[in-house]
């Protein structure tokens, strides 16, 4: 970042960015006129159940999802938590499974948001296998795909990675993990980290073949988080 007296040359949009003027117009009355708790029954409530209901249908139409999928997190990392350890605990709780039967893929790229919960996971008793990338830092989907087996449930691999900009593959990683997972008599979630593709790429769910989707307002002129 380079300064001028009062002129600011930002050069870090890719870690964060500033919230534009009209989405800060946008939310203002949230904070000071419409700041009732949305799950109660009074009118002010009301509002505020609709903000958050029209902000959910929005963002599901970019998605190509429907706005009952659209869950709001603290940020990111909570979302990539959330996702990576909501799907171990729902299988878990489903189908009375302990963790010593539950196989996860990831790959060795990952942000600390996807590789911690894994690792935390591991530790309670899952394993994991850990895809290496070239020397571009891509994943080959062969090799991934050949990563599951009979007990694999979960996969996640990052859309675009945040410290060197490699694009992954994601539909035909989900697709050749599909199809392996077919093979293997076993059904598999597939999660992408999104965060650092908002705003750069499509991310319809269905054309990158995606089960779970983490995204992050700061990374797109949102508010943090």
């Amino acid at each position: 970042m380079c300064t001028n007296e009062d002129r600011i040359n930002y050069l870090d949009h890719a870690a964060t960015t500033p919230v534009r003027e009209d989405v800060l117009e946008k939310m203002l009355p949230y904070f000071t006129q419409k700041f009732g708790n949305p799950s109660s029954l009074y009118a002010l409530a009301g509002e505020a159940r609709y903000g958050i209901d029209e902000a959910r249908e929005q963002v599901a139409e970019v998605l190509g999802a429907r706005a009952a999928e659209i869950v709001f997190t603290g940020g990111g990392s909570e979302s990539d938590n959330t996702a990576i350890k909501g799907v171990a605990a729902a299988r878990a709780l489903s189908s009375a499974r302990s963790p010593s039967n539950g196989h996860i893929i990831t790959t060795a790229i990952e942000h600390h948001a996807v590789i911690h919960p894994v690792e935390q996971l591991e530790k309670m008793g899952y394993a994991s296998t850990v895809i290496g990338v070239d020397s571009t830092g891509r994943v080959d989907p062969g090799e991934y795909a050949a990563a599951v087996r009979p007990n694999t449930f979960l996969a996640s691999v990052m859309l675009v990675n945040n410290e060197v900009g490699t694009i992954q593959d994601v539909s035909e990683i989900s697709r050749q993990v599909r199809e392996a997972a077919d093979r293997a008599g076993t059904s598999v979630m597939v999660h992408t980290d999104a965060v650092q593709a908002a705003g750069k790429l499509s991310l319809n769910v269905d054309d990158l073949g995606v089960d779970l989707m983490s995204l992050s307002g700061h990374k797109i002129y949102g508010p943090k988080g």
